[in-house]
């Protein structure tokens, strides 16, 4: 005998509608994510490219790192960090100092007005997200979290 309260036995072809659904949501997220960020972006500055927001984020998260380290840190090329952290740099936003553990290197870090800047847009991005996430309960906020985390976890070296 089976279960009325049980889900109905996963069909390949159940599955595949699931994930087609999901890949649409997710592409109409990431799409207004990435329009967002655009505007993110020209608040710190009118001419910053969403590129270089990114490895000011970083910086902002994790502090001051190499070249090499910022280029691993989002995967892409050491000479594209390069140009951005050059660009950066022209604008007064981040800034190199001598690394402390070897004096032949340097570390790229954000500048006081690019802390200052990236502050106040991580300090607007996240009001805006509390205000879009305030009908959601605790639950359904941890679920999604988990959920979103498993797949970050399931892309991970790709």
């Amino acid at each position: 005998m089976t279960d009325p309260a049980a889900p109905p036995p996963e069909t390949p072809a159940a599955k595949a509608a699931s994930i087609e659904s999901l890949e649409k949501q997710l592409s109409l997220l990431w799409r207004r994510a990435r329009s967002v960020n655009h505007n993110l972006t020209r608040s710190v500055h009118p001419d910053l490219e969403p590129a270089a927001y990114g490895l000011m984020s970083v910086l902002l998260h994790d502090g001051g790192m190499r070249l090499t380290e910022l280029a691993r840190s989002i995967g892409v090329g050491k000479p594209s960090v390069s140009r951005q952290i050059t660009f950066l740099e022209s604008l007064g936003l981040v800034q190199k100092k001598d690394d402390p553990l070897d004096g032949r290197a340097q570390l790229i870090e954000l500048s006081p007005a690019g802390l200052a800047k990236m502050r106040a847009a991580n300090a607007a991005r996240q009001e805006a997200f509390h205000r879009r996430l305030a009908d959601w309960n605790e639950d359904e906020l941890a679920t999604l979290a988990t959920l979103i985390a498993k797949l970050n976890s399931d892309y991970t070296g790709l």
